[in-house]
């Protein structure tokens, strides 16, 4: 029986991409700066173990990082792609949405495209508007795309492990902000956390809080002050964006009857507007206040701080919607 350690999200994901090319020869990665370890230090160590083939440096062109990796894995490797920042993708979004998303579809199941794409993504010390981006309602629009967002250690070595071996392509977004955050993973070279199913993290029988990413810790502190007035949040992690745990959510506002989404995405458009809606269709009739989305306005994000912070998603502003709610 395997036990447990306190490592962080950084270390988590450190673990599952070694433990993934130990296990299987096809797995390799590739992006810029890998060898000196990544940006945020996720593959430090990996070129000593795995050597320059397998933990590939690359030129500084997204679209030809990705082009090569669609190539790879449609000939039978299974390469996870570093593209440093969320934003920086943009520039590889044709070969991730006209190729890697569509080739199974359009060769009758005869090619697959396993791979993963790492996007760090949100808000980050000051990171301007360039490299602050959550863009993950972009991906879960495409056909042919597993979009996955995890919050929590565990989950980012399970999930990370769950992605390497899927046969479709998975965008794989990390926050930049967790990456020092700590907390219990199991010591198991077999630990994995499966695509789809989202994860209770807070039980409660007043709101349904759905989020995901950093926004779940966010949304766990709304909810420890909230308890201090007698209001109970329920927080459903969902883990994977696509495909998204509906079940999950609506046993949990069966429950509470009430639903509120965040996510540090601008809400314009986001991807609480498809959860919000699914919930209205098929529950409208338990419902007894208003769903209610909160997310960042539709503004670039600033370089200056005070300027960022009025951009975040905060525990107060949580806070404040769930006293609304619960007094409807």
């Amino acid at each position: 029986m395997s036990g447990m350690s306190v490592i962080s999200y950084q270390e988590a994901a450190l673990q599952a991409v070694a433990e993934e090319m130990r296990r299987d020869p096809r797995v390799w990665a590739l992006g810029e700066d890998l060898g000196r370890g990544g940006v945020f230090g996720q593959y430090r160590g990996l070129v000593d173990e795995f050597g320059p083939e397998r933990i590939a440096d690359t030129p500084i062109s997204e679209a030809t990082i990705m082009g090569a990796s669609v190539g790879a894995a449609l000939v039978g490797t299974r390469p996870v792609v570093e593209m440093r920042f969320a934003d920086f993708a943009l520039c590889a979004v044709d070969e991730m949405v006209n190729q890697a998303a569509k080739a199974r579809f359009m060769f009758g199941g005869q090619a697959r495209v396993p791979m993963v794409i790492r996007q760090p993504s949100g808000m980050w010390r000051s990171s301007a508007a360039q490299h602050s981006q959550s863009l993950e309602a972009w991906y879960t629009h495409i056909p042919g795309l597993v979009v996955a967002a995890p919050y929590t250690p565990a989950d980012n070595k399970g999930l990370l492990k769950s992605a390497i071996r899927c046969d479709d392509p998975v965008i794989y977004i990390e926050h930049k902000d967790n990456w020092a955050l700590e907390g219990e993973v199991p010591d198991d070279d077999d630990y994995l956390v499966p695509l789809g199913p989202a994860r209770l993290a807070r039980e409660g029988a007043d709101l349904t809080v759905v989020t995901w990413s950093k926004m779940v810790g966010v949304a766990e502190q709304a909810a420890e002050q909230a308890a201090e007035m007698g209001i109970e949040i329920e927080i459903v992690d969902l883990r994977t964006l696509w495909p998204w745990d509906q079940e999950m959510v609506f046993a949990s506002v069966a429950k509470t009857k009430r639903l509120m989404v965040v996510h540090e995405a601008v809400q314009v458009g986001g991807f609480g507007a498809e959860i919000a809606a699914t919930v209205a269709e098929h529950m409208a009739h338990v419902l007894v206040a208003p769903i209610r989305r909160l997310g960042a306005p539709r503004a670039p994000i600033s370089y200056a701080k005070p300027l960022e912070d009025l951009l975040r998603i905060t525990p107060d502003k949580i806070l404040n919607i769930a006293q609304e709610q619960t007094r409807a």
